[in-house]
């Protein structure tokens, strides 16, 4: 599936704007596709994923936030390397039209990295978690300005009950947020922190639909991934720790594990609007709760069960309304008279 989704496009699918473009890098200008499911089915495999990277960081223990962003995005770069050898085209990973999108992407990703963990290291877990889930609302409300997309209401509300049910999941193990109590101000910055990252990342991901006009899959994810590796290093300096062999194993695995979700989830935003594929992202508590039972033996309580019901209806009425969209579009192909 990666190899079909995430790779090459075919003849039918690229244009090149003049041949000197073409002599010079090689590089085809990619248009979007409108198969939303597909682009589904690559978000939920990203999400999946990157789950099971989170797992890996955690278990790895406390570490300074660079040195983690550091080995994630480094080794995320292995497999990456390996599907463009495989594809035979190493020579050109780094090539590209538009470098300046490529830095500005990586810069807003790296913020954003450095944020989450800034308000993680803050906030209690649950509470900086359910901050972050700011996110996907925030795609849809940033596409809608910034990409111009057509926003229907029903994407407005699979976003808006997702999120509740993120909340309703959430809701036992939440402190700060339910307590009423006033934070200090180490709280107030994690607060702070976790929502910026949420907005950061909406950005990041409107960066990421903005270059697969013209970029490939495994390009944008390398660029990202060097870039992310060269800031983290810069923090070397402020302390590192050293690490022991089982550490090391685990942060190696959790950018190897990051970098094959990275290429399924910016080839997601190939195949769909953005504000199709962000939604999915809620899908991620429901793993949570898998691996915690499957894992840790934890028992899901009723608001786990309640808001998991919840945020798996949105996703389905998503796929749903994408399927009618989508067959709505092949009745209207087939009865449209032939032109000429």
């Amino acid at each position: 599936m990666i190899g079909a989704c995430v790779g090459k496009p075919t003849t039918g699918d690229q244009t090149l704007t003049s041949p000197e473009d073409a002599g010079q890098l090689n590089t085809p200008t990619l248009e979007h596709s409108s198969r939303p499911l597909t682009a589904i089915s690559l978000k939920i495999t990203s999400v999946v994923i990157f789950v099971a990277m989170s797992s890996l960081i955690k278990s790895a223990g406390a570490l300074p936030a660079g040195q983690v962003v550091f080995f994630r995005s480094f080794f995320a770069m292995l497999p990456i390397l390996l599907f463009l050898g495989w594809k035979g085209e190493l020579r050109t990973a780094f090539t590209t039209r538009r470098p300046l999108g490529h830095l500005a992407r990586g810069f807003v990703g790296v913020c954003s990295m450095g944020l989450t963990f800034f308000a993680l290291a803050r906030l209690p877990l649950a509470d900086a978690i359910t901050l972050n889930y700011a996110q996907p609302l925030m795609v849809v409300v940033f596409s809608s300005l910034f990409l111009g997309e057509p926003i229907r209401i029903y994407r407005w509300g699979a976003v808006a009950v997702g999120l509740i049910g993120v909340v309703i999941i959430s809701w036992p193990e939440l402190t700060l947020l339910r307590s009423g109590a006033a934070m200090d101000d180490q709280q107030v910055l994690g607060v702070m922190a976790a929502l910026t990252g949420a907005a950061t990342s909406a950005v990041a991901a409107i960066l990421v639909r903005n270059l697969v006009d013209s970029e490939r899959t495994a390009t944008i994810v390398l660029w990202f991934s060097l870039m992310a590796s060269i800031i983290s290093l810069g923090t070397l300096p402020f302390g590192w720790e050293a690490l022991d062999l089982h550490q090391a194993i685990l942060l190696i695995a959790s950018g190897i594990f990051g970098g094959i979700a990275q290429l399924f989830m910016t080839a997601a935003y190939r195949h769909a609007e953005i504000s199709v594929v962000a939604p999915f992202e809620y899908t991620s508590i429901i793993l949570a709760i898998v691996i915690g039972y499957l894992v840790f033996s934890d028992l899901p309580g009723i608001h786990m069960l309640a808001g998991g019901v919840v945020v798996v209806a949105a996703g389905l009425f998503i796929i749903f309304r994408e399927r009618q969209l989508g067959l709505e579009r092949a009745r209207a192909r087939k009865v449209t008279p032939p032109q000429g």
